[in-house]
């Protein structure tokens, strides 16, 4: 069965945070968005191109990364909700789309 990468990369997204946030423990939150990350880029890697799939891996990372200064200004979830509906639906267009 395939997984949608649109999944992995939500999913990775707010489980990662869900569990820092929820242990205290920012390191356990990082071990699910890299696993998430290594998870959707290998099917990345077999669905799409080099270029897409540095192109979803940079747009994952920066999601990641633009989360931290939107949660200062939306709030944690609506920041968290928000890359990773952006990142979903790169994923989805670039990757899981069927032709």
């Amino acid at each position: 069965m395939r997984v949608p990468t649109a999944v992995i990369t939500a999913g990775s997204l707010i489980g990662g945070w869900q569990l820092a946030r929820r242990t205290g423990v920012r390191p356990l939150g990082g071990v699910v968005l890299a696993a998430g990350g290594v998870l959707a880029g290998r099917e990345w890697a077999r669905r799409t191109s080099p270029a897409v799939t540095g192109a979803l891996a940079a747009t994952y990372i920066g999601a990641f990364g633009l989360s931290h200064p939107l949660a200062k200004r939306i709030g944690a979830w609506p920041a968290v909700l928000a890359v990773s509906a952006i990142t979903a639906a790169a994923s989805y267009v670039a990757a899981d789309r069927r032709p």
